[in-house]
């Protein structure tokens, strides 16, 4: 009787009932069957009768939704995945997003018969360069555990999982950030690994316990495409070897994209460490300058009548309690100069990291608006400024407040379709809106497209699309940033600085993001650059400003001193 006991319990552990998560905590690695796994094809069907489909593939159908066909669809694929779409005027394309997890891709169909397609790149990358799944089991005790998997490209910007949950010989967790869900299966020396969307698998990988250094890859690409775009080349291009070189032996350590345009033309693009001009970018709080011209959009339709506004005519009733005499002095134009008076300094002199209003604080929080409002003032609005994400996440919130459509339909109508602006991805905040803190995901020549909107006074291919008043009070200087080493001058959600080549001062307006990434606007050149980087953890973040000043701008003066200017064809 006591063998037979023995012995069912001895099954039992095997089978997988008894595992201390313990037992599993380390690294683990295996191999993506199919490089393309994530490059998801979209496809809507148009029968001439009967009920249309949104079907998900990779070579096999994860998900297809049946609905009825219209010129606008809200479609709820799964509890988190969400589809919304508008057909053009021709029925020729649809244009809308996929929300999953906390982005908005942006999806753009194009019509192939009675059908429409596109494509869908949950991990952001046209394609896996490395097809090593690492996954790091942390914390393992009993039933409690923590893991997190990592993929052997490093163009990939990573996960945010959380929901660690284990039952029987399954564990489960998920991606906050793409909406992907994991289904490791445990098993005596493998992890069965599936990666799903809406509970139907992508792809499963096999899992061993590793002990080696984990690679995750960095690779040599400069690919570049023809993309139909509306840019042009110029006839004579820029020449930046020293740069180059300079780069390929990390010198210049992590740069991923340089990119310039003069009067109008692109004469320099290169990409570097696997990116090329179809992957979009992090980046991350350079987009604030794109939320400034979304501001700018809903001021020039007057849907918001003008920046002296209080920020309490655009809240709901329930945020009306924070309202008091400093508070209600908090206008459009103090948000958009970072001049709030709020106490939400995110970095440099200043910082309080214990206000609740800093950008790592409020995000931790299940109402970002209400932690906010309710966080002390330091300064009266206008007064002085310190960067701080929760003041254009404010702003956020006031246009979302106005618009008719969902935000992000209407930053798209507005902004991005009129830039022929499609590859793209939006973060969004927690009550499920464009995040206006920045987060946004754009190919560097269309970070480059932007930057030449507001050279150009609001138009692009002569098509005006954000008013010339608006840019002219967008680079104007109106406060320095108090909280920043350099003290930079400050305009509507853009950075002032000035660079130096023999003794000439240069003006430049820019875009910022962690990690380095850059939109320089320099109007006495007529030169646009842009920048991408994978600098967040080394305090390189600044990286671009010197390759501008040490690389970019001497050999741009060097083209005008010899030839007066850098031809264009």
């Amino acid at each position: 009787m006591k063998l037979s006991l023995i012995f069912i319990l001895t099954i039992l552990s095997i089978s997988g009932y008894g595992q201390d998560m313990k037992d599993y905590t380390g690294g683990w690695q295996g191999k993506i069957a199919d490089k393309n796994a994530f490059n998801l094809k979209i496809t809507i069907t148009k029968p001439a009768s009967g009920s249309s489909q949104f079907i998900i593939s990779n070579g096999h159908e994860i998900l297809n939704k049946k609905f009825v066909f219209e010129n606008e669809i809200q479609l709820p694929i799964d509890d988190n995945i969400y589809f919304e779409g508008i057909i053009n005027k021709k029925q020729s394309e649809i244009n809308g997003f996929i929300k999953s997890g906390f982005l908005f891709y942006h999806i753009k169909l194009k019509k192939e018969g009675n059908n429409f397609t596109g494509k869908w790149n949950v991990l952001m990358v046209d394609r896996l360069m490395s097809r090593t799944l690492y996954l790091s089991v942390e914390n393992g005790s009993g039933n409690e555990y923590q893991a997190y998997p990592i993929f052997g490209d490093d163009r990939f910007t990573g996960t945010w999982c959380a929901n660690f949950q284990k039952e029987k010989d399954t564990i489960s967790f998920s991606d906050f950030k793409t909406g992907l869900q994991f289904k490791g299966v445990l098993k005596p020396s493998e992890i069965l690994l599936n990666i799903d969307l809406g509970n139907k698998p992508v792809t499963t990988v096999s899992l061993q316990k590793t002990e080696n250094d984990w690679v995750i890859g960095s690779f040599s690409s400069n690919k570049k495409l023809e993309l139909g775009d509306g840019w042009k080349f110029a006839k004579d291009q820029l020449s930046l070897p020293e740069m180059e070189n300079d780069i390929y032996s990390n010198k210049l350590n992590k740069t991923e994209s340089v990119v310039i345009a003069k009067n109008g033309e692109i004469i320099y693009e290169n990409y570097f460490s696997g990116f090329n001009a179809v992957i979009p970018h992090d980046m991350r709080s350079a987009s604030k300058s794109i939320s400034s011209a979304i501001v700018g959009l809903a001021i020039d339709k007057k849907l918001i009548q003008n920046e002296k506004q209080s920020i309490y005519e655009f809240l709901p009733e329930k945020y009306q309690y924070t309202k008091e005499s400093l508070k209600s002095k908090i206008t459009i134009q103090s948000l958009l100069t970072m001049s709030s008076g709020i106490d939400a300094i995110d970095f440099g002199i200043n910082a309080n990291p214990r206000s609740p209003a800093t950008e790592d604080n409020y995000q931790r929080t299940t109402d970002w608006t209400k932690t906010i409002l309710e966080a002390p003032m330091i300064n009266e609005p206008f007064t002085h400024a310190n960067y701080g994400s929760a003041n254009p996440y404010l702003l956020g919130v006031a246009v979302s407040s106005v618009v008719e459509e969902p935000l992000e339909m209407f930053m798209d109508e507005n902004l991005f379709l009129p830039l022929g602006i499609s590859n793209y991805i939006i973060q969004s905040d927690m009550s499920g809106n464009p995040y206006f803190g920045g987060g946004m995901y754009l190919i560097p020549r269309d970070m480059l497209k932007f930057g030449q909107l507001y050279l150009n006074k609001g138009v692009w291919k002569n098509r005006r699309v954000l008013s010339e008043e608006w840019v002219e009070k967008s680079f104007k200087d109106y406060l320095n940033l108090e909280n920043t080493t350099d003290k930079n001058g400050y305009g509507y959600l853009w950075w002032h600085n000035t660079y130096n080549f023999i003794g000439k001062k240069i003006k430049s307006i820019e875009a910022r993001g962690a990690g380095g990434q850059y939109i320089f606007i320099i109007p006495e050149l007529n030169v646009v650059v842009v920048i991408t980087s994978g600098n967040y953890r080394n305090n390189k973040g600044q990286q671009p400003e010197k390759i501008l000043e040490n690389y970019i701008l001497p050999s741009i003066m060097k083209n005008i001193v010899t030839y007066g200017k850098l031809s264009s064809s």
